[in-house]
């Protein structure tokens, strides 16, 4: 993927009482392989975005994701930026 498409999933925005962070990494967790995640991180925090943003449940998206039986390569990109469990 381009640069371009991997920075669309920043323009996400949620519906009404959820997590902007929470919503954007979500789609592109859900949208990216692991490889364009890191790229993605690295473009979500350089617009200022919180990776470690608590969701309605108190949990940062690496908490949400560890659960996940796949997501351990995004949780590696996730660790390497900076995002805590």
């Amino acid at each position: 993927m381009t640069d371009e498409q991997v920075a669309v999933f920043l323009q996400a925005r949620p519906y009404a009482g959820e997590s902007v962070e929470h919503h954007i990494l979500t789609r592109a967790y859900r949208g990216l392989r692991a490889h364009d995640f890191e790229r993605f991180v690295q473009m979500f925090k350089a617009q200022g975005f919180d990776l470690n943003a608590l969701d309605a449940n108190g949990q940062t998206f690496l908490q949400t994701i560890t659960e996940h039986a796949q997501a351990q390569d995004y949780a590696e990109v996730l660790k390497a930026a900076g995002a805590k469990a």
